[in-house]
């Protein structure tokens, strides 16, 4: 995917107030905010699924987008009272369109409007689909330090060297007939020889709209996108599995366990440090 800039380090903004600016010449505006505390020390991006081709603007009864605001409300909770700004990517376009990668350039400049308006906090980027595609090929982006990417669209053709040093988790239900949970196990292999740190989670009994044990996937991925930012402890599969040897296959073979409607908050604090601190 040549073509696609990493962005840049954006100076700071004032933390907790949107400027409302559109990116780039087109007059769009990429970043939506969907939780601003007043001093965020850290941030979470969703993005939606979309199509292959299709040069249409997403539209106001837009399903993929309608899909995603289960996860929103999850991490709003999650991440309730502990500084975490959380936000969507409102796309251009409903395609990828090929070399154009338009929801990856969209989640780059919604990357750059949320670097110059609240510094550079550390990003935890979350997509399904093709919004899974997206996120992991900005994730090289300076301020993106995880990816928790469901059931995500992975081509052999798209580059993983984006993804060194990030911290990337992977969940694909086993049931899926649109996108490959073997491509996503074999672009998780690649990550991780590519100087990732990853680990692949199967959600049994699930298929690609991600509706069977919904609980499951929102809760997940809540918990999981709470543990990368560190407010609380990543369940210890996850954490050995991020940790084990580069060449491991055991870290791409997890079980996703059903998911407690509570779980203990270990290793929560208050709220994030400042990024000045």
């Amino acid at each position: 995917m040549s073509g696609i800039r990493t962005g840049s380090n954006a100076g700071s903004g004032t933390p907790g107030r949107s400027t409302g600016k559109s990116s780039g010449t087109s007059g769009h505006r990429a970043l939506v905010w969907r939780e601003l505390p007043e001093r965020p020390g850290a941030a979470v991006l969703v993005l939606h699924g979309g199509q292959e081709h299709g040069l249409s603007r997403p539209g106001p009864i837009n399903l993929a987008g309608l899909r995603m605001a289960g996860f929103v409300h999850a991490l709003r909770r999650e991440t309730e009272g502990a500084g975490v700004a959380v936000g969507t990517v409102r796309y251009r376009h409903r395609g990828w369109n090929g070399e154009r990668a338009d929801a990856a350039k969209d989640a780059i400049a919604a990357l750059d409007d949320l670097a110059e308006e609240l510094g550079p906090v550390p990003t935890v980027l979350v997509g399904h689909s093709m919004g899974g595609r997206a996120a992991l090929l900005a994730a090289g982006h300076p301020i993106v330090t995880g990816v928790v990417a469901l059931a995500p669209w992975c081509p052999a053709e798209d580059p993983c060297e984006q993804l060194a040093d990030r911290d990337v988790l992977m969940l694909h239900g086993d049931l899926d007939r649109i996108t490959s949970p073997a491509g996503t196990r074999a672009f998780a292999a690649r990550g991780r020889a590519a100087g990732a740190r990853v680990c692949g989670y199967t959600v049994l009994g699930t298929g690609h709209t991600l509706m069977r044990r919904i609980n499951d996937w929102h809760r997940a991925t809540a918990r999981l996108s709470a543990g990368l930012l560190g407010l609380r402890d990543l369940p210890p599969e996850a954490a050995t599995a991020l940790a084990l040897p580069a060449g491991s296959t055991a870290a791409l073979d997890l079980g996703l366990p059903v998911q407690p409607r509570t779980a203990p908050p270990t290793g929560r604090p208050a709220r994030p440090l400042p990024t000045d601190a």
